[in-house]
């Protein structure tokens, strides 16, 4: 996994100017059946990755706390809200709280959580590639796969899964020349 999460920062930069093309087409005209088609993508690479070989995103990243997963985490750790925001949290310039650092305080070194069935919702979704309406998510997705393995292969995924009107090569469907009378 060290080596995959080595590489990813250059791959993901060589993919860079495809994936932003990629979602001015999505941003124009969806395909119907993106959700669908995100969701599978999505399922079929968590089968064979496993978060606890990697935990990158806990290394590297801070998440976006709501109000009610303070409220949750707090209890658990028998902290008022005020206590658990100022010994945990930062307020950033729109008031979205955050952990103050990244790894997150709550990362064993087995890449476990230990507030795991209490984690903040942006944790829960995380790399947030199923979601519906994904390709309104573009500025996140495009930090995500620098970050993610996981991210990196679904958005690739989606490439091949894609009409070639979404390719990296653009355009329209065209047919092909046939030779001679048929």
């Amino acid at each position: 996994m060290d080596k995959i999460l080595e590489q990813l920062p250059k791959k993901a930069k060589d993919k860079h100017k495809a994936n932003i093309k990629l979602f001015k087409k999505l941003n124009k005209k969806p395909p119907k059946h993106l959700d669908t088609l995100m969701l599978e993508l999505h399922d079929a690479e968590f089968e064979k990755t496993d978060c606890l070989t990697c935990g990158n995103c806990c290394k590297t990243t801070v998440p976006w706390l709501n109000d009610q997963d303070v409220a949750r985490i707090a209890k658990h750790l028998k902290l008022k809200e005020q206590k658990f925001i100022e010994e945990y949290l930062e307020v950033g310039e729109d008031n979205e709280l955050s952990f103050k650092s990244a790894p997150c305080v709550f990362l064993g070194l087995d890449n476990e959580c230990s507030i795991y069935k209490l984690r903040p919702k942006a944790c829960r979704e995380y790399p947030h590639t199923n979601r519906r309406r994904f390709h309104k998510i573009h500025a996140i997705t495009l930090e995500n796969v620098v970050i993610c393995p996981a991210a990196f292969n679904i958005v690739e995924a989606l490439k091949k899964a894609l009409p070639i009107q979404y390719s990296e090569k653009g355009g329209k469907p065209r047919e092909k020349f046939r030779r001679g009378g048929g």
